[in-house]
């Protein structure tokens, strides 16, 4: 299982990613690929951003059952506490 969310990237990178994925909510992508296509979605989501942030979410053999990587500018952050992966939200500056 993959899971793709998407924030302020082109729309031509979200419809690339149809052909793969569904697309149950605008910037969100849901799928079951090999490991193969997960990094070559990867790397397509790192050349096509320009200015947005992708979060990436696959289903692995660890203790959380799944792995996470983002890239860009996204509205939370994946800190590593102790081996565990966790996501941060990020304090609003008033």
């Amino acid at each position: 299982m993959i899971v793709l969310v998407l924030e302020k990237v082109p729309t031509s990178l979200r419809g690339e990613l149809t052909r793969w994925l569904l697309e149950p909510h605008t910037g969100v992508f849901v799928g079951h690929v090999n490991a193969t296509v997960r990094d070559h979605l990867w790397r397509k989501c790192i050349k096509a951003k320009r200015t947005g942030g992708v979060l990436q979410i696959w289903s692995t053999n660890n203790e959380q059952r799944f792995t996470m990587r983002s890239i860009g500018e996204t509205q939370r952050q994946v800190v590593d506490l102790e081996g565990l992966q966790l996501i941060r939200k990020p304090l609003r500056k008033e």
